[in-house]
């Protein structure tokens, strides 16, 4: 059987002839991270420093107050803030990986799969592209209502994993895949499943990674659940927390301080899983088939 593999185009090693290039890219890629140093120092700027006019690019004071008043919010609250936490942790990592299966099951049927009906739910996934999440902000209200879930955990997770730019992704890449290569596999005795995790999956890891990135950010910085569709103070999450603590105090020094705390620790993690798997989101970006 012939052997498959992705088009990787992202390099995979240093090279001597990329460092003109790596000159070239320098003053790119220093303007590139400016908001991010920006967000960094923000953080630990002492209070004077938040409001000061003109405004300090770099703090050479960093404190950590701002972190400690954040975290003095949530020891004064019913629930400590490692509890808020640990929800959002526990959300984001089953929207991660049930968004991630099944965009891939999902993709798979529709992209090597005939059956009635097949191009008009492909056409409604891509007009789906179209509504943001406030869009349908009452529908989802209403179907948790009639499925029972107010006030429960599973209304963190439900409502994020319908996302179709993820499947719209993942079946671009399984289009790629010769139907021989999956013919083959049945006339092997290999069943869908077989197929779906033992030949589609591990050819398509770069539309995997770009979907569990996007299905990370959309999770880990969601509150609409925690304001919508939960009461308890229990199953709230950290980003619900961030912005319940920060709205009140408005501009006040107090607020701007714990929302530059807060802004950092939320975006922390999404960086961190970009640098882990920016690779496969290079790779699926410039995408140019399967060889």
């Amino acid at each position: 059987m012939a052997k498959y593999s992705v088009v990787k185009t992202a390099p995979q090693k240093f090279k001597r002839d990329q460092i003109i290039l790596y000159i070239a890219l320098l003053p790119v890629i220093l303007v590139m991270l400016l908001p991010v140093i920006y967000i960094i120092f923000h953080a630990f700027k002492p209070v004077d420093e938040l409001f000061a006019y003109p405004p300090k690019f770099i703090t050479l004071r960093p404190t950590l107050d701002n972190f400690r008043s954040l975290f003095e919010v949530a020891d004064v609250s019913s629930w400590p803030v490692s509890l808020r936490l640990f929800n959002s942790l526990t959300s984001t990592a089953a929207v991660v990986t049930a968004t991630v299966l099944m965009s891939a099951s999902a993709g798979y049927v529709l992209s090597k799969k005939n059956f009635k009906g097949k191009h008009a739910l492909q056409q409604i996934n891509q007009a789906a592209l179209m509504f943001v999440p406030i869009a349908v902000a009452v529908p989802r209200f209403l179907i948790i209502r009639q499925l029972g879930l107010m006030n429960n955990f599973l209304a963190q997770i439900l409502p994020q994993l319908a996302m179709p730019v993820g499947l719209f992704l993942v079946q671009q890449f399984i289009d790629q895949i010769p139907d021989s290569l999956i013919e083959a596999a049945k006339l092997d005795g290999c069943s869908d499943y077989g197929i779906l995790f033992k030949i589609v999956m591990p050819m398509i890891k770069p539309a995997m990674a770009t979907v569990a990135i996007l299905s990370f950010q959309q999770a880990w910085t969601a509150t609409e659940a925690s304001q919508m569709f939960i009461d308890s103070e229990k199953l709230k999450t950290f980003a619900y927390f961030v912005a319940s603590v920060t709205a009140p105090t408005g501009n006040s020094l107090a607020g701007q301080a714990m929302a530059a705390a807060a802004a950092l620790i939320t975006f922390v993690p999404t960086v961190l899983l970009f640098i882990i798997m920016q690779s496969g989101v290079v790779n699926t970006v410039a995408h140019s088939g399967i060889k």
